[in-house]
């Protein structure tokens, strides 16, 4: 019974969260614009590239501009979930809503997690409609079906989870602004170092690395261990991409470490969002 009821009140806050979301004028111009800009992107289907001179064959530039599409589109989702995010608590404590919920048998964590599933749900959606859209040009227009599509979009979701989490976290703890520039900062660096990681690990970053003669050094370095602790969301979103036509997706532990690892921040971070926010002072 105390389950049902909590499973209602977390029910009714979620659902709040995503009809306020909606009202807001500047989500709706924001889903529009990306709307357009994805039906622009369309002609890009239609030219003609060349690479070392030669034409190449429809199969490989729907492929390709479907998985450049795929990122853009994952990327700017997950820049509007931050900005959705970094002012929620903020906004219901202005508006008066947060203490006239918590005055009601409704427990603080039943509030927290009502607000992140409803900017989750929310994000996911408009992100799977953007991708939709893609997924039916490429099926209806170009008669090519990438049944991969979608669910790379569903794995991405994670990213998106992460972004929402830290956001909310960190807008507890420092102005709102400074929370969505230091998660961005944080998706900044993590895709330079995975940058940094794969070009030394070029077969020329090798030739020039090596050098004659004995020098034994330690496989893990200092740049290793960042490389692999910090969060993986450029890694979450290359794994993801890599079911959109391609029949080879994994390749070992290392393809599916990008999931594990968000997947371990989302739980640390949430589990410090609620702890943070039990002791927050409603007025």
């Amino acid at each position: 019974m105390n389950t049902l009821k909590t499973l209602r009140s977390i029910t009714r806050i979620t659902k709040y969260t995503l009809s306020d979301q909606l009202r807001q004028k500047s989500f709706v111009v924001m889903f529009f614009i990306c709307v357009v800009f994805v039906f622009l992107i369309r002609g890009c289907y239609q030219g003609n590239y060349m690479v070392n001179g030669q034409l190449l064959d429809a199969g490989t530039v729907v492929g390709t501009v479907s998985k450049v599409t795929f990122h853009i589109i994952a990327v700017g989702v997950m820049l509007i979930a931050a900005l959705l995010s970094m002012r929620v608590f903020r906004r219901d404590r202005e508006d008066g809503m947060q203490s006239c919920i918590l005055s009601k048998p409704i427990a603080r964590w039943q509030y927290v997690m009502g607000k992140l599933l409803g900017l989750w749900v929310l994000s996911v959606l408009f992100m799977f409609i953007l991708h939709g859209i893609i997924f039916l040009i490429t099926s209806v227009t170009l008669k090519v079906v990438m049944p991969g599509y979608l669910a790379a979009s569903l794995l991405c979701s994670f990213n998106l989870l992460f972004v929402i989490v830290a956001v909310l976290l960190l807008s507890l703890l420092m102005p709102d602004i400074v929370a969505f520039l230091c998660v961005m900062g944080v998706g900044i660096v993590g895709l330079i170092t995975d940058g940094i990681y794969a070009l030394s690990h070029s077969q020329m970053a090798q030739g020039m690395i090596q050098q004659p003669g004995p020098h034994p050094q330690s496989d893990l370095t200092w740049w290793k261990i960042v490389h692999y602790v910090w969060p993986k969301l450029s890694g979450m979103q290359y794994f993801a991409s890599s079911f959109i036509g391609s029949s080879e997706v994994f390749h070992g532990f290392a393809s599916v470490y990008p999931l594990i690892n968000v997947l371990l921040y989302c739980l640390i971070l949430g589990a410090l969002l609620f702890r943070r926010f039990r002791n927050e002072e409603i007025i």
